[in-house]
């Protein structure tokens, strides 16, 4: 039985956070039915969550999460990243919020770290990757382009799809 109350630990929450994002299932996902091979090896590889993997979960959980903040704690969601580490450090809301805008430019900076070494899995692979996390940076940038599609996302997509553009 969970606790309504309870508030996790942060680490103990972001480990949480990290999985229950969807992130992982869907980098890893997007592999499938691709026209390159896909090895068993590259499917272990990226279940292991390598650092390049688990910097783009962390930039699509934390983006989300400051994005989110205000709306998901009027409307009583569970406690976010923001919220159990206000809790645990005894920081303000705005201390969280540069603590992991902090956390986002260090994990793109370990996902360029990433392309610049040997690699185990083709580089298609840490482009997909990359791109998925390019998504995430997208849709949270600034607002919750996810929840509330109508606005920004929605202009990008019809300037992508439906905008011809001259050449």
């Amino acid at each position: 039985m969970v606790d309504a109350g309870y508030t996790p630990k942060y680490e103990e929450h972001m480990e949480n956070a990290i999985v229950s994002s969807g992130y992982l299932m869907a980098a890893t996902t997007c592999l499938v039915g691709m026209e390159e091979f896909i090895s068993e090896e590259t499917f272990e590889w990226m279940i292991n969550e390598p650092l390049i993997v688990r910097a783009s979960a962390l930039i699509a959980r934390s983006m989300d999460d400051i994005v989110g903040h205000e709306v998901e704690q009027e409307r009583g969601h569970v406690a976010s990243i923001i919220e159990c580490y206000m809790k645990e450090y005894g920081a303000s809301k705005q201390e969280a919020y540069i603590k992991f805008q902090k956390e986002v430019t260090n994990a793109w900076k370990d996902i360029n770290k990433e392309f610049f070494r040997p690699t185990e899995v083709p580089m298609f692979v840490l482009e997909r990757v990359l791109n998925f996390a390019c998504v995430m940076d997208t849709l949270y940038k600034e607002e919750d382009g996810y929840t509330n599609a109508k606005g920004k996302l929605k202009n990008m997509i019809d300037l992508i799809l439906t905008e011809s553009v001259k050449i």
